[in-house]
């Protein structure tokens, strides 16, 4: 067997509760929390309206612009997976479109990310299911190969191993790996209540400006 020839499972899952979580934050927060080191890209963007997507990370490596692994991962993942496909970011050909998504709705795959294109972006856009892709284009894909699944990926400079958290929503995507997922859930929780706070003081007009002239003068400035 070649090493472009394995078809894997994911390691170890998060703890369900975990992922529910992790759905209540926004990707911001973990993206703070994790030093702004590790996000996927900008161009990695939500081609869906809907809620935040999140769950462990049941990944495709596959040839640029070729979706017969992604199909066999619409048959194998559990509910509750999200499907990460790296297709190298290769937009000239749509890796998924509306029958695969309706197919991995139907069975309870929480969302799929494409490093590539989708096509079907009104059906897709007019939706609430989770899809994130990197291009748009009306171009199919081909069926050949090779690829392999549950291996790590790279998506827009972020590295995802398989069974990582996977949030998304309107600012975009984060991974989280499991040996961090408890330290940065409470980080995110910590930053929301201190946002939560400054929201309450900002609506109020009680918020102390002060720290930027003192910052200002720190660095130099005359004021």
């Amino acid at each position: 067997m070649s090493a472009s020839m394995r078809i894997l499972d994911i390691p170890k899952r998060p703890d369900p509760k975990m992922v529910a979580e992790f759905a209540k934050m926004v990707t911001p927060h973990l993206s703070d929390s994790m030093e702004r080191l590790y996000a996927g890209g900008p161009q990695l963007r939500p081609m869906y309206k809907g809620p935040t997507m999140a769950g462990p990370a049941f990944t495709v490596k596959t040839a640029p612009g070729d979706n017969l692994l992604v199909h066999k991962a619409l048959d194998t993942a559990k509910p509750g997976d999200v499907i990460v496909v790296d297709a190298g970011g290769f937009n000239d050909h749509a890796i998924i479109g509306e029958l695969m998504s309706a197919r991995a709705k139907q069975r309870g795959i929480a969302g799929m990310v494409i490093w590539g294109a989708i096509r079907d972006s009104a059906e897709l856009g007019a939706g609430s299911y989770p899809v994130f892709a990197s291009g748009v284009t009306h171009r199919g894909p081909y069926k050949n190969g090779p690829g392999e699944i549950n291996v790590p990926v790279t998506m827009g400079g972020m590295q995802v191993n398989p069974g990582d958290i996977i949030v998304g929503d309107a600012d975009g995507l984060v991974a989280v790996p499991l040996d961090m997922a408890e330290r940065v859930l409470a980080s995110a929780k910590s930053i929301l209540e201190k946002e939560t706070k400054a929201m309450k003081e900002i609506q109020a007009g009680t918020v102390d400006r002060s720290w930027v002239d003192k910052t200002l003068k720190e660095k130099g400035y005359k004021l």
